[in-house]
This record gives C-alpha cells, structure tokens and sequence, in this order.
C-alpha cells in the first residue's frame, strides 16, 4: 500500500490527533468529530484485531510510511536488543524527516519530507536527500547554505509543529543548525500510541 496523499481531517477523525499527519485537530474546524462512513457514530465495540489494527494505522500515517516500510522497520526492531515496541519507536523517531520536523524546522513530517527531498536539508555539512536516513547520535543537522533554502526553514520556524524540543536533540534557531544528541527515549514520542499492539499486530508476519 503506498504512501496516503487523500483528506488529512477523515484520518483524525478515525484514528484520533497524528501530529506528525497535519497541524487540523477535529475540534478546531468545528466539524464532525465521530468517524467517518455511513455508520461512524454508532460504530460498536471493535475486536481485538481491529484494535490491533488500528494503532498500526496511526503509526503508519502519522510517520508517513508505506505498509511494506512499516513491516521493514518492525522485523528490524525484532533483531535489535530490549523492546521490539520501543525499538520500532526508535527507528521512526530518528528517521531524518522527522529529526527535521521535531526539530521546528518544517510544521509536519510531509513537510519536512519535501525539504529532504528537494535537497535543502545537510547531515554533517552534506547533502542528504533521503527521508527515511537514520540519524545518529553526534550527527549534525544543518540546512543547505543557499537563500531559499534558509528562508524555507526560517518560515517555518516562525511557527513550529510542536512547542517542544525532544531531549535527545538540539537547535539553534539562530544558526538554523541542529545536533542529535541521543537516541530518542520513549517518554518524549509525541504521538499517543501503544506500540506493542502495533507489534501483536505483525506477530505472524515479521
């Protein structure tokens, strides 16, 4: 399954606030804040599966991964020591897309997806346009030293996704350069998630 590109509000109304997927929250556009479908508001009590299935969905679109990159990360998390759940978390927190939103420097992972892309994001100085590169602890962030590159960032850092910084990172808005400091700990992930239905979910096929 591909990466999701349709109506942001419809998937925080099924899945609950991804504050990676979009900066709307339901209450604030003054809409409906029931599911969507024809039986959305009187939607019974779910199964186990489909409530395993649903944490898995939330990982998925708030860190905009695709359902064969999402099975990627959770075999790799089963190999790594401690938590498979935390370990998983891990691998999603430190990608570079979105080291560069909890940073401030786009206001959603898409966002900085697209800074990534477009190549106005460096790692130690040099270019890296690959979203899903996993950050290391001692590596510097910086932004490409040309004009639109810095007043992309400086835009948005007027006005930041999240109020604040992770503990295993660090920014300087002045300089526009960011260092990673740490792994990131499980108390500092944003979004409200239970990773090992996530896990549960994959048990049979990772």
């Amino acid at each position: 399954m591909s990466r999701y590109r349709g109506p942001r509000l419809r998937i925080v109304r099924r899945l609950g606030d991804l504050p990676g997927l979009t900066r709307k929250s339901v209450n604030s556009q003054g809409k409906r804040t029931n599911p969507p479908g024809q039986h959305g508001a009187n939607r019974k009590k779910r199964s186990e599966y489909a409530v395993r299935l649903e944490e898995k969905q939330k990982l998925r679109f708030n860190y905009g991964v695709s359902e064969r990159q999402l099975l990627r990360y959770v075999r790799k998390a089963r190999r790594a020591a401690g938590s498979t759940g935390q370990a998983l978390l891990q691998l999603l927190e430190m990608r570079l897309d979105n080291t560069v939103f909890r940073m401030g420097m786009a206001p959603t992972i898409p966002a900085a997806r697209q800074l990534v892309n477009h190549g106005h994001v460096t790692i130690n100085g040099k270019v890296v346009s690959i979203p899903s590169y996993q950050c290391r602890p001692g590596e510097v962030v910086g932004v490409r030293d040309t004009e639109r590159s810095r007043k992309l960032v400086e835009a948005n850092l007027q006005d930041p996704g999240l109020a604040h910084l992770p503990s295993h990172l660090e920014f300087d808005k002045a300089k526009m350069v960011g260092k990673v400091n740490s792994i990131v700990e499980r108390e500092w992930v944003a979004l409200q998630i239970n990773e090992l239905l996530v896990v549960e979910y994959y048990s049979r096929q990772a």
